[in-house]
């Protein structure tokens, strides 16, 4: 089964963990809003694709407003077979991961207003995704536990493993876009369908959430930005 991580996570910024290297392409799904304003990225943890408004105040934003992650799943996607607990426990976890590495620097926030930016971000299936058919949201019910051990169901090692993610940065009050980009992350050995523990989902989505802030850290203006351990 094929599936990309869609990232500019805000990423803007991505680079290849351990386990996986970036890929040499990568499709649109149709989340954000304007393809043609997406350049190639330089390298240096940087997406694919990406867009970084070139008169964005970043050193403006002190809070942010995350949305909940969303999973774009094409017709053709196995995914789709996977319990719905499973497909909202992908989403959540990198949820959480982001959530985690932004909170050094920002203060979380749920509502829009002054010096808040908003994040979006969707995990897809490029090459299924002409045709959005399912869309699921990270909610996972108060008290459930995201067991590192628990093995995978089958076919969701093999989304984490070759994932696209696709995400933007906005000014929460403004709508005004402050980033946008498209990433997609292909797995090597023990990424690519041989995963069988949430630890490995979880090491790959804690490196690009990591990833995510540093970028963040760079536009700032910041000069003790340090790189996510791979």
């Amino acid at each position: 089964m094929s599936a990309r991580f869609l990232l500019a996570l805000v990423c803007f910024a991505m680079t290849a963990c351990a386990t996986t290297q970036q890929a040499s392409t990568v499709g649109r799904s149709g989340f954000l809003d304007d393809y043609s304003i997406l350049q190639k990225g330089a390298g240096d943890r940087e997406a694919l694709l990406r867009y970084v408004n070139p008169i964005a105040d970043w050193k403006h934003y002190s809070k942010v407003m995350i949305d909940p992650v969303q999973l774009w799943l094409g017709e053709a996607s196995s995914l789709r077979d996977l319990p719905q607990e499973e497909r909202i426990r992908l989403t959540a976890l990198l949820m959480g991961k982001i959530q985690n590495a932004l909170l050094a620097d920002y203060r979380v926030v749920r509502e829009a207003g002054p010096h808040v930016m908003r994040l979006s971000v969707a995990l897809t299936e490029a090459e299924a995704s002409n045709t959005v058919l399912d869309t699921i949201s990270s909610v996972l019910p108060t008290g459930y536990v995201l067991s590192g051990t628990k093995s995978l169901t089958t076919g969701t090692g093999t989304f984490v493993g070759s994932a696209s993610i696709e995400a933007k940065i906005t000014d929460a009050e403004l709508g005004t876009l402050l980033a946008a980009a498209v990433d997609r992350r292909a797995g090597t050995k023990s990424l690519s369908g041989v995963t069988a523990e949430w630890n490995d989902v979880e090491e790959s989505f804690e490196y690009w959430a990591n990833t995510l802030r540093y970028r963040l850290c760079q536009w700032r203006g910041e000069h003790s930005c340090l790189p996510p351990t791979e």
